[in-house]
């Protein structure tokens, strides 16, 4: 489903990405774990040309992007549409309610009819448990169904990969639960995730791979068992002594 090649990332003369290959298996949830810095967001970030690589090749579900040469911004469009993405801010329209705010993308983007749009919003707003909040606004509603409005609306995209980049770190504590919660439906249900989280728990029950990024380079990646119980980094060892 994904295949990244020799990724590379700079912001002047910092390497933030240094030569990253890794490949995602379609239905399968990867989450990213690292210190603050690492490089971790910003290989998201990558995946839907958000930040455009310096170089290497990103391909996802057989479209590919080689960033070794100059690409257009028509193709990174088109790219971009495969992914869902989901940032720590929700990003919400202030002035559209939580149904308008799943409805927009689907009328101005994908040129759906309103009557379609507005179906298809309420699906996914009863999907993501705010069936009785779609008419409110976004003061209206907690940060966590804020959030919950932000995966709606991403998945109104239809997109092959969904994208979380520290979904939860802007929460309440109380709150952090009913996001985690969609999520674990989302990948239950076979959605190829790929996730930025200090939420150890979650990668802990839901990922099928965690990665271990420092430097802009993996250190480490295996399955949740064999880093959070045995890792053989040890920068690895450091980072997760210091979680306890």
């Amino acid at each position: 489903m994904i295949t990244i090649q020799g990724l590379k990332k700079s912001f002047g003369p910092l390497e933030v990405i240094n030569n990253v290959d890794l490949e995602i298996a379609a239905g399968k949830v990867v989450v990213i774990i690292g210190p603050s810095g690492s490089g971790k967001s910003t290989l998201l970030r990558c995946l839907n040309v958000l930040e455009t690589p310096n170089g290497g090749s990103i391909s996802i579900d057989g479209q590919q992007l080689d960033f070794n040469q100059p690409v257009s911004k028509k193709a990174i469009g088109a790219f971009r549409r495969l992914t869902g993405m989901v940032f720590q801010s929700y990003n919400l329209f202030p002035h559209l309610t939580a149904k308008g705010n799943v409805t927009e993308g689907l009328t101005t983007v994908k040129g759906v009819s309103k009557k379609e749009a507005g179906e298809t919003a309420e699906q996914l707003l009863a999907k993501v448990g705010l069936a009785d909040h779609k008419e409110k606004y976004p003061h209206q509603l907690s940060g966590g169904q804020e959030q919950r409005v932000a995966i709606a609306r991403a998945l109104a995209m239809d997109p092959k990969v969904m994208l979380f980049d520290e979904p939860t770190s802007a929460l309440d504590p109380e709150l952090v639960n009913e996001v985690l919660r969609v999520m674990k439906d989302l990948a239950q249900e076979g959605m190829t995730m790929a996730v930025v989280t200090h939420e150890m728990r979650f990668a802990r029950e839901v990922a099928d791979e965690v990665i271990f990024i420092d430097g802009g380079v993996i250190v480490e990646r295996g399955a949740p068992a064999q880093i959070f119980t045995n890792p053989q980094h040890e920068r690895t060892k450091k980072f997760l002594s210091l979680l306890q």
